[in-house]
């Protein structure tokens, strides 16, 4: 360690810290913070803005249309690089900060790196009470910035400049550990961001980081080679913990040796080619007739790098009540649910210790020909669905235009209403790490600005790539605002608007659950007098992107081959029937919350059909 001090504000010492925070990836050493996203107010303008103005060669800062959008963007940016860079996002007291709660929870729920800098009241409380402030009578340590405390792993207010010292490097081991990566809070109230403190020299020395990899328990490893042996139906479950662990060649390898058939969660799509003859397809509520059709005969079930979510195990009716689950994870808490054999740690490294103990294994040849053989028959079944014909225009019909023109290096990114579940039934992948389907929670808005993220990573690793955004009419009219971002920054998008008028995934929903149509498209709004379209290519033109609106799937393809050519943000726009066209096969059971009682009989007898298939479920076990 170097000897001396220099004298620093709180701000100034957490900028000069990161910058000098590397990373080695693909034997590239490079930054770990890959710069930031940044809305200015008061609370954090003139001394965190100041640092940052002094450091904006090393730490670009992109400036945030919505905090929110901003949290989002920094969340497709650590997925693009497999949460091995982060990006920070600095908002403002009060509403600022609050504005990145959602973008927060996103990261959480979906495990990903992200450091947010916040503004916070005076801790001399000598101005007190401040613009923006919320006064709590009881409790006046106690303020809008507590509310990150349940959505992010790690959370601290700075209180003095020493307490960075401890707080910052603890806040990037938690966004570096495999187990317990998520969002890293710290709130920097405005009079302690300026203060100033001799801070040791050797502080600030280069340090180059490295994730961990935990080797597996031998005694698991062997437990499960054990139960792995007893298999004749077995069957893998890939999540997106592969691609986080680096681990997709060695996925292959292992289900290749063994014979065993995979399948993939929505996390987890691009784990494996379309076109491998073991990828048997997506699995769950929204996956495939294969997938589904396999899990619900598995014996043995190998779970990698997966939380389990209720979209991929079918609300837990997925599979037969006598299957058993081996659950490979870096997180103690994903590797036991249900009362999963637990191999706890590196999916990279733990798949090869599998791999030597299980020499000489492989599944029978009937079951992986019988996997094979409903595999055939999904892909039969996308064919048509995507297939352009005599009928209304569909997301399906959009993807499968897309899949046929993409780079098979392009990135697609997809997020909520309908989209998810189509793009995850329907999209044949053709390169691995490929697909972005943001389902951890799913969240309105994350398709743009996740994808302007996206796209600023992927101009860093592939720049001659695309990203490709998939998102309805809902989510555009809830957050658009980063078109402007993704021109202004000359991060180059391609948006497909499709068009149903209103949030028809949910208008499905209440359909299926014998309601009525109500609050959900446009022309089933009673407050509504005249229901109207809005005209997104002219609001995205207005925004600075090129723009068009496509008639049919063939214009479409048209106009998609435009935007490849282009240099620049293109939205193309097309209207898709609200109440046709969905991907019909493919469903498992879900647990859906419906009213016991109702005086309307439609609403009884859907919630005994959704009833029926309760006793599927496994109860914890």
């Amino acid at each position: 360690m170097s000897e001396g001090t220099i004298r620093l504000t709180t701000a100034q010492a957490i900028i000069r810290f990161l910058t000098n925070q590397f990373i080695v990836i693909d034997g590239q050493e490079m930054r770990l913070c890959g710069g930031g996203f940044g809305i200015f107010g008061h609370g954090n303008v003139t001394c965190l803005g100041e640092a940052l103005y002094a450091a904006k060669e090393h730490l670009p800062l992109y400036r945030g249309q919505n905090e929110q959008s901003m949290g989002f963007a920094a969340a497709g940016y650590a997925k693009q690089w497999l949460r091995q860079r982060f990006m920070f996002c600095t908002a403002s007291a009060g509403p600022g900060a609050a504005n990145l709660l959602t973008s927060a929870a996103l990261a959480h729920a979906n495990r990903l790196p992200m450091l947010l800098l916040c503004g916070d009241t005076y801790v001399t409380r000598l101005p007190d009470p401040v613009l923006q402030q919320m006064e709590n009578f009881g409790d006046p340590t106690f303020g809008v910035n507590d509310a990150f405390k349940p959505v992010v792993r790690y959370w601290d207010r700075i209180n003095h400049p020493a307490q960075i010292l401890q707080s910052l490097p603890n806040a990037i081991a938690t966004m570096l550990d495999p187990a317990d990566c998520g969002p890293a809070f710290l709130g920097l109230p405005q009079d302690v961001q300026g203060w100033a403190y001799d801070y040791p020299l050797g502080w600030f020395n280069k340090q180059v980081h490295r994730l961990r990899r935990q080797m597996p328990d031998a005694a698991e490893i062997l437990d499960a080679v054990a139960l792995l042996k007893t298999a004749r139906k077995p069957m893998i479950i890939a999540g997106g913990g592969v691609q986080y662990s680096r681990a997709v060649a060695e996925l292959t390898a292992f289900a290749e040796a063994h014979q065993i058939p995979v399948v993939e969660t929505i996390a987890g799509r691009a784990n494996m080619l379309a076109t491998h003859p073991l990828n048997i397809g997506p699995i769950g509520v929204t996956g495939s007739n294969s997938a589904n059709a396999i899990a619900a005969e598995a014996d043995v079930i190998l779970a990698v790098g997966t939380r389990m979510q209720d979209f991929t195990t079918g609300s837990w009716t997925a599979f037969s009540k006598e299957a058993r689950i081996i659950a490979i994870n870096a997180a103690r808490h994903d590797a036991g649910k249900h009362m999963s054999m637990p191999v706890v740690g590196d999916a990279k490294l733990s798949l090869a210790l599998l791999g030597n103990h299980l020499e000489g294994y492989t599944a029978p040849q009937s079951w992986v020909d019988a996997a094979k053989r409903h595999r055939a028959l999904w892909d039969a079944y996308v064919v048509e669905n995507v297939s352009p014909g005599n009928r209304p225009n569909s997301y399906a019909m959009a993807i499968g235009v897309v899949n046929a023109l993409c780079d098979p290096r392009d990135r697609v990114v997809a997020a909520a209403g309908g989209l998810p579940a189509e793009v995850t039934a329907n999209w044949r992948t053709l390169e691995t790490g490929t697909v972005d389907v943001e389902f951890g929670f799913s969240c309105m808005g994350y398709e743009i600005s996740g994808a302007w993220g996206a796209r600023i990573a992927q101009a860093q690793q592939e720049p001659e790539r695309d990203t490709i955004v998939f998102i309805g009419d809902g989510s555009y009219m809830m957050m658009n605002s980063d078109i402007y971002s993704s021109v202004l920054s000359q991060k180059k998008l391609i948006i497909l608007v499709l068009d149903n008028g209103g949030f028809a995934v949910i208008n499905k929903l209440q359909n299926n659950s014998g309601n009525q149509s109500f609050n959900n498209l446009l022309a089933d709004c009673p407050t509504i007098a005249e229901p109207f379209a809005v005209d997104f290519a002219a609001h995205a033109r207005a925004q600075g992107a090129i723009a068009e609106t496509v008639a049919t799937p063939a214009e479409l393809g048209e106009a998609f081959k435009r935007a490849k050519a282009a240099t620049k943000t293109t939205v193309i726009c097309m209207q898709v029937d609200p109440y046709e066209g969905w991907t019909k096969e493919g469903h498992a059971w879900w647990e859906c919350g419906t009213p016991q009682v109702s005086v309307d009989p439609a609403v009884v007898k859907a919630h005994q059909d959704w009833e029926a298939s309760r006793p599927l479920q496994r109860k914890g076990v």
